[in-house]
């Protein structure tokens, strides 16, 4: 699988930037050093990627990651913005080459006139006569058209300079395009995550209950691109809501205690009523010890994981399920969701709140009478326009939404995978308020 994957990664990579050559480097720039140089450059982009993936798995590799994913995210819109300007660029092309045309006619027309005669004057039956041209209607003065006014043999200079010109503006209104969005994608992806207010009607919910509130938080990454000051931010903003529980639903780490343990370490300062839960997403099962020695640390650091397993919410006098279910991708550990476990044998007069990383595990939840679901895993797309690709594996990108009768809270996630951009799916941590 990891074979299958890397061979696919190249296969993108290479035709993604073979494509860019040719708009980038083919496209603006004349037979010569210049072009080769910049060819040379962008092969080695490419590579850079290749190279950053495998590279920013050890912890060796990590210095890799900025520049590599920082290319990426680049590559990925000068593609977007390049495919986008095809078909303007196309009719601006065919617009100045029949200008170019036209032009070139004229030009040739007057080359048959010789300097200082006239046009010669229509005879008596209205035809264009010339003693001359020996009285063949001015025949002998036509020139033939070359050929590569109709397309065929090499461009002529003019129409060269016409090629440039519009390849050069091509490239320059898609480079700062790209640029400019992913500029402003890393300025939303390091920045402080938007507090998402969100007030939940649960049918069922036992009156006391009512204003229960959660701090939801997923998919923080903590990986060679974050610091400690990241895990630092989300806990001060946590704290500051004053929530009843903490419910972190997946994708904590991209890496092992070894590497990162020091940036999970202000996960002790959370403070909140009733406590603070995890559930496993995919990206803990991706580490290379797996994910049991996060659950011990997250243990030591007063954070509880539900490992397909429910505790008792007491509030008010009112009691509420709180189960969690393993990830997915733990089933290729033996490790995966056992939704029997966690929700069957409870008493079903009361409210359940399910934490499940994936909302597309909604389908199962919805067979043991769950509530309400907290989910994250998809970033809300994370990089538009992936959010219209999202529904095609998950049946929710981001906020609430009901699916199978059950009703699914997804959240954008606090942090940000691979390139360090966020473009329309700005980073989150959710408020919810539970209503009867």
């Amino acid at each position: 699988m990891v074979l299958g994957f890397v061979v696919m990664m190249v296969a993108a990579v290479g035709a993604v930037h073979l494509y860019l050559w040719h708009r980038l480097v083919r496209s603006t720039t004349r037979p010569g050093r210049l072009r080769r140089a910049l060819t040379w450059v962008l092969a080695g982009l490419g590579a850079l990627i290749v190279v950053t993936f495998v590279g920013s798995r050890v912890e060796a590799g990590h210095w890799l990651a900025w520049p590599g994913y920082l290319w990426l995210a680049i590559m990925f819109y000068l593609l977007v913005f390049l495919l986008v300007l095809e078909v303007p660029r196309a009719v601006a092309w065919a617009v100045v080459r029949r200008g170019g045309r036209r032009a070139g006619a004229e030009a040739r027309v007057l080359e048959t006139v010789p300097a200082g005669d006239g046009v010669a004057a229509p005879d008596r039956d209205g035809a264009g006569g010339d003693d001359r041209a020996g009285g063949d209607g001015g025949a002998a003065g036509v020139v033939p058209e070359p050929a590569s006014a109709v397309g065929a043999g090499p461009a002529s200079p003019s129409e060269m300079s016409r090629r440039l010109f519009l390849g050069r503006a091509t490239a320059a209104v898609a480079g700062v395009s790209a640029i400019g969005t992913v500029g402003y994608g890393v300025r939303t992806a390091l920045g402080d995550p938007v507090i998402e207010p969100v007030k939940v009607t649960l049918p069922h919910l036992d009156q006391r209950l009512s204003g229960l509130r959660f701090a939801v938080v997923s998919d923080i990454h903590l990986g060679p691109l974050t610091g400690r000051a990241h895990t630092e931010r989300i806990v001060r903003m946590i704290n500051s809501l004053r929530p009843d529980v903490v419910t972190i639903v997946g994708d904590l780490v991209d890496g092992t205690v070894a590497e990162l343990g020091p940036l999970a370490r202000p996960l002790r300062d959370l403070e909140s009523r009733y406590g603070a839960f995890f559930v496993t997403g995919n990206h803990e099962y991706y580490t290379s010890k797996g994910p049991g020695e996060w659950i011990e640390e997250l243990d030591q650091l007063g954070v509880r994981s539900l490992r397909n397993e429910r505790v008792e919410i007491r509030h008010q006098g009112g009691v509420l399920d709180l189960a969690g279910v393993n990830d997915v991708n733990g089933a290729t550990m033996d490790d995966g969701p056992d939704f029997a476990k966690a929700l069957g044998g409870r008493d079903t007069s009361r409210s359940t709140v399910l934490l499940a990383h994936q909302p597309v595990q909604v389908t199962d939840a919805a067979r043991y009478g769950v509530d309400l679901q907290l989910s994250g895993h998809t970033h809300g797309g994370q990089i538009a326009p992936f959010n219209l690709l999202v529904p095609l594996q998950q049946p929710v990108v981001s906020g609430l939404a009901t699916v199978d009768g059950v009703q699914v809270y997804v959240t954008r996630g606090a942090g940000f995978w691979g390139p360090p951009v966020r473009v329309g799916a700005p980073p989150e941590i959710t408020l919810l308020e539970l209503r009867s």
